[in-house]
């Protein structure tokens, strides 16, 4: 392809760092950039409410901007639903709320008390008073996958050897090692989130631009362009080789 696109990975209530991402890609392809988020806005990190702010905020200015679903956000999204689902993937000793996920650190975002002292319906109660309608609807409009010509833009990966628009939402949202250990070609080189990484890093058949920000890791953002990958830094662009397999 040769129009710039850029996404930007895991954000995980971080907006300091969405901001700071968000700035690297004005100030390389102007205000008119088209951005496709990867999912996980919100979860661990301190600003959940904040980053859905700012996200909604340019989507209703008619930005090109592109948001795609995360499991993180389908968690959210679940939690919200009346009665309220847990998701299935998730281990037995796991609930959204848990720490170890994240949920409680996004309803304190919004002020609401999710210690676990407090039975989760009243949890679920006081979310549902406090939680903004739009917030809600922004969760439930997000896209699960975005195709541009010889990219394919999703939040954790695809099932190998399945075609692209037969992929479930299940292996979009949750999938890891049968995609990752996959090391021939796909479609498309897809662009996803999901697992952390220590760096961007591009595999020659997928590149992985969750950098751990959940973890209080730096934000990524790359840029696509002409058959290219570079990471966005404050010196400017980085190209991202492909790594021998």
């Amino acid at each position: 392809m040769t129009n710039a696109i850029y996404a930007i990975g895991d954000i995980h209530g971080q907006l300091s760092q969405l901001e700071r991402v968000l700035g690297l890609i004005e100030k390389d392809g102007g205000r008119d950039a088209q951005i496709v988020f990867l999912g996980d806005y919100t979860d661990r990190g301190p600003k959940s409410r904040d980053v859905l702010d700012v996200l909604i905020e340019g989507r209703d200015a008619q930005r090109n901007w592109t948001f795609l679903k995360g499991n993180h956000d389908r968690m959210f999204e679940w939690f919200l639903e009346s009665p309220l689902r847990h998701d299935p993937f998730l281990m037995v000793e796991l609930y959204w709320l848990h720490p170890r996920l994240g949920g409680d650190t996004t309803l304190v975002s919004y002020g609401v008390d999710a210690s676990g002292r407090r039975r989760e319906k009243d949890v679920h109660r006081d979310s549902l008073e406090a939680i903004p309608k739009k917030h809600i609807a922004f969760l439930n409009e997000l896209k699960l996958s975005h195709a541009v010509e010889d990219l394919m833009f999703v939040h954790a990966g695809i099932r190998p050897d399945v075609a692209l628009d037969a992929q479930i939402e299940e292996d979009l949202l949750w999938i890891r090692q049968e995609f990752h250990d996959h090391l021939g070609s796909h479609p498309k080189l897809i662009i996803h989130g999901h697992t952390p990484v220590d760096a961007a890093t591009h595999y020659g058949n997928r590149v992985n631009l969750d950098t751990g920000a959940g973890y209080g890791k730096p934000l990524t953002a790359a840029v696509f362009e002409g058959g290219q990958c570079w990471q966005l830094t404050d010196r400017g662009r980085v190209l991202l080789d492909q790594e021998a397999q």
